[in-house]
């Protein structure tokens, strides 16, 4: 009779923009066993570059910091952050640091592809009209920057590619961080060569990308280097892996009907829907999921660094920050911001900037520190709108998730912005979590990469929403002041 100190684990890995972190977990029933959490280095706009080697390290301090337990892990899955641009030689020598989904160099690119072909086009062809995020954008920087280091390559990746290929000897990929890079059409499941031939600098661009696995087909086994550097056992089956996004969704055994707004670095809206969806407006990308069907999404740029950045204006920490917010009354006194601080995403500003308004002599440091949260909390509500009004049905649970999530200033204006019950999940880390599900199914070679049986995932706390009714005001006065401040009618 085995012992649970004997049970057989699986490991899962989130390498996301500030750190890696890594979860195990049982394999029957999903408990947490051990974490480990290994930082990078993070820059911010307009250039948001990494070298690759910090995501491995990471990876192996933070591995090593569950060493006692590696002996048991049966099955590895790596998920990260989605559009980062690695480009790696033919010797197998990364070529120079990865421009990430945050660096905004690239929006001459973005304006060049979209000059090239009409936004509509572009939806129906990839799911997704090109701006600087993506990953198509930041290839055709390469190009047109650095012609002899885009001559070089011979193995383009995506940040959770990469690590696989360091953990496997495989170059390949998964078909939910595919979909985010603009050069690979989620409904036919192929490459678009015409799309990158846009990119120009060379005809071969299709032969340079990775295979993009099936959902639950391991991406190979863990090789004897990545063994002796990581402590796994060698011929540990690796997953496919997928990025972040795609990630929590499995973390959070997302269903048809549920949304999540995830609180970070950047900050994201998304549900699954069974069927594809394309966006001409460029608002909402129509991503895939990693478990074969898709997960539209809506992401901005500014999120919880806002917060941050503003507590640090007005000389407060975290705490002080959200127990003025929640003196404030809703609507902040009539004080509106909006968050553009590096620029934005959703709506496609790279250039904009933020802008306080409604500021009278009376504004007062609690005034200031709510309307704070409000910009982020509205502009992402606004994202959640979008999907709607593309078909995406939000009607079900409500999910708060990342670092803002802790937030007792972001859980209760959330709620009461949106106007409705928020799920707030016990277990924080859910991109490590929905790894090691995908590990998980993987290893038990599930039919699907859903929960596996026994794991009891989404559970946490629920937040309801006060009686006041006062979102749809809030809402509405920061619709105004953002149209104001992009020049055109607010998304």
């Amino acid at each position: 009779m085995s012992t649970p100190s004997a049970e057989p684990l699986v490991a899962g890995v989130d390498s996301s923009t500030q750190s890696t972190k890594v979860e195990l977990r049982t394999l029957t029933g999903g408990r947490l066993v051990a974490t480990g959490r290994a930082p990078h280095p993070v820059m911010s706009g307009p250039r948001s570059e990494q070298d690759p080697q910090v995501w491995w390290t990471a990876l192996v301090d933070a591995l090593g910091q569950v060493g006692d337990h590696l002996d048991r892990v049966v099955a590895v899955a790596v998920a990260a952050q989605q559009h980062g641009l690695v480009v790696v030689d033919t010797s197998g020598e990364v070529i120079r640091p990865a421009k990430l989904w945050n660096d905004t160099e690239s929006a001459p690119q973005a304006r060049r592809l979209r000059e090239a072909l009409d936004d509509e086009t572009w939806a129906r062809s990839c799911g997704s009209v090109p701006v600087p995020s993506f990953s198509v954008t930041k290839l055709a920087w390469l190009v047109d920057n650095e012609p002899g280091a885009a001559h070089r390559v011979a193995r383009v990746m995506l940040p959770h590619d990469w690590l696989t290929w360091r953990l496997t000897g495989r170059h390949v990929t998964d078909r939910g961080d595919a979909s985010g890079t603009g050069w690979w059409d989620p409904v036919s499941g192929g490459y678009r060569p015409d799309l990158l031939a846009l990119v120009g600098g060379r005809g071969d661009w299709v032969e340079a990308m990775p295979r993009v696995l099936e959902p639950g087909e391991p991406a190979g086994v863990v090789t004897a280097a990545a063994a002796g550097a990581t402590g796994l056992s060698e011929g540990t089956v690796v997953g496919p892996g997928t990025g972040d996004n795609m990630a929590a969704a499995l973390g959070l055994g997302l269903g048809p009907g549920d949304v999540v707004v995830s609180l970070g670095t950047s900050g994201t809206v998304y549900a699954v829907s069974p069927t594809p969806v394309s966006d001409h407006r460029g608002l909402v990308a129509g991503f895939a999921s990693a478990d074969g069907v898709w997960l539209p999404l809506v992401c901005t740029l500014n999120a919880t660094r806002v917060t941050d950045t503003a507590a640090a204006w007005l000389g407060l920490d975290r705490a002080a920050m959200e127990r003025m917010a929640l003196e404030a009354p809703p609507g902040s006194g009539g004080v509106v911001l909006v968050p553009y601080l590096e620029g934005e995403r959703t709506p496609d500003l790279p250039g904009a900037r933020g802008w306080w308004s409604g500021l009278t002599t009376s504004t007062g440091p609690a005034e200031l520190s709510r309307s704070a949260f409000e910009g982020v909390v509205c502009g992402l509500l606004a994202g959640m709108d979008a999907l709607v009004d593309v078909g995406v049905h939000v009607s079900g649970r409500m999910f708060l998730i990342g670092g803002g999530a802790r937030s007792e200033a972001y859980r209760r204006i959330t709620a009461d912005l949106a106007g409705r019950e928020l799920v707030v999940p016990e277990d924080d880390e859910t991109v490590a979590t929905g790894a090691c599900v995908q590990a998980a199914a993987v290893h038990l070679g599930l039919d699907s990469v859903g929960s596996p049986p026994g794991w009891e995932l989404g559970a946490g706390p629920v937040v309801r929403p006060a009686p006041d009714g006062e979102g749809r005001r809030v809402r509405a006065a920061y619709r105004r002041v953002a149209g104001l401040v992009a020049g055109v009618e607010p998304f």
